[in-house]
């Protein structure tokens, strides 16, 4: 069983039981709901899904998200004086709402403003191309109102910790998150949806290994080399007692996250970070980001640090990094390699040709060596057999 840390799948089907029990979505237009419900219920069973996207249907992750940020939009549209069918809207329209969003036009129902428009908009984007996709069936043409949407956002904010100020933080925590901060910053797993289902029965090669079940990853499965907390853990299983099937990290996510901002503010203070988050708003997410740009300058490869982090494209390396930590290794001895390459390989082909030129003639000389053993070894017997006809 896959442990769901945020009771995605629960929170979805009680949705689901009450759209049925009621017909439709609450605080939008009937024709809406009716759309949205065909669109999210499509989704769960994979139907209709883009030519781009992975076949199959989609995860309670996604399913909430889709559902919730698609009724959002579909009111928010509807109490500005837009549209109350989300379907008639055309290129110019939707472009001028999501730039009112962004500016600020158009405020959250809180009256806060839109951080994270990006996320709207993908998620309209998705809905559209399900819409094109399930009207061609139709015989219908469906022109793509979206090509042209502004798909950029600011990257957020995160709390950047060097190797010694993890370690001073460990030095400041109680037991069960010294183990739980050390484990994070070796693995760089993703917390808390694959953390919370290591099991003890995932640790191989006596804790120097640790498997990463593809159940439970959002991307693959992977078996990855513990170096910083290998003996920590294997003395956490023991004093804990935990057996084979028991799971080792199992602390709800908001308590995790609330003692570690506490923890972040007490050893560092309430200043910004070189990543631009307060240390006081430090949360397991943020290990992630610590742990790939402790491994980046000591991996070999980028392929070898994609697999440990279950990436599968190379982008995911400086979304997380930043390349902070990291420095210039270039050295005079690199330098000189560069520069007088073709010299030095002149110079070695020059010096294999003498040295094979030396091996013919040392060739030439056991040659000749043998030849002259033969003589003195055939004058030595003829000596003998003289002397013995001669004692005759």
């Amino acid at each position: 069983m896959k442990i769901d840390p945020y009771n995605h799948k629960i929170k979805y089907q009680q949705w689901k039981e009450k759209v049925d029990e009621i017909g439709y979505i609450e605080g939008i237009s009937k024709e809406n709901s009716e759309i949205i419900l065909k669109y999210v219920f499509d989704m769960e069973l994979g139907i209709n899904v883009s030519s781009k996207s992975s076949k199959g249907s989609r995860s309670y992750i996604r399913l909430n998200n889709l559902k919730q940020r698609m009724a959002l939009l579909a009111k928010r549209m509807n109490d500005t004086g837009l549209t109350d069918n989300i379907l008639n809207l055309n290129e110019e329209l939707l472009i001028q709402f999501f730039s009112k969003m962004r500016n600020g036009e158009i405020k959250r129902l809180d009256g806060g403003v839109y951080t994270s428009v990006v996320d709207f908009v993908k998620v309209f984007k998705s809905f559209w191309h399900w819409h094109i996709k399930s009207s061609k069936k139709k015989g219908l043409e469906i022109p793509d109102i979206t090509s042209d949407l502004d798909c950029s956002s600011d990257k957020p904010k995160w709390v950047y910790l060097t190797e010694e100020e993890v370690r001073n933080l460990w030095n400041r925590a109680n037991y069960d998150y010294k183990i739980l901060i050390m484990f994070l910053f070796d693995t760089g797993i993703r917390a808390p949806t694959e953390l919370m289902n290591i099991k003890v029965s995932d640790f191989l090669n006596n804790f120097k290994e640790l498997n990463i079940r593809n159940e439970i990853s959002k991307t693959f499965g992977r078996r990855i080399k513990l170096m910083l907390c290998s003996k920590e853990i294997e003395e956490y299983i023991k004093i804990k007692g935990f057996g084979g099937e028991d799971y080792l990290f199992t602390k709800k996510p908001h308590n995790v996250n609330t003692y570690l901002r506490n923890l972040g503010k007490k050893v560092f203070g309430d200043g910004l970070s070189l990543a631009g988050q307060k240390y006081s708003q430090l949360t397991m997410y943020d290990f992630r980001h610590i742990s790939c740009c402790y491994w980046l300058p000591r991996y070999k490869s980028e392929s070898a640090l994609k697999f440990r982090f279950g990436w599968k494209k190379s982008d995911k390396i400086h979304y997380y990094s930043e390349m902070l930590g990291m420095r210039d290794t270039i050295s005079q001895e690199d330098l000189l390699v560069d520069t007088t390459k073709t010299e030095i390989e002149k110079r070695l082909t020059k010096a294999e040709k003498e040295n094979e030129l030396l091996k013919d003639e040392l060739n030439e000389l056991r040659e000749q060596n043998k030849k002259i053993l033969r003589i003195v070894q055939e004058s030595y017997d003829k000596g003998i057999m003289i002397l013995n006809l001669e004692n005759r």
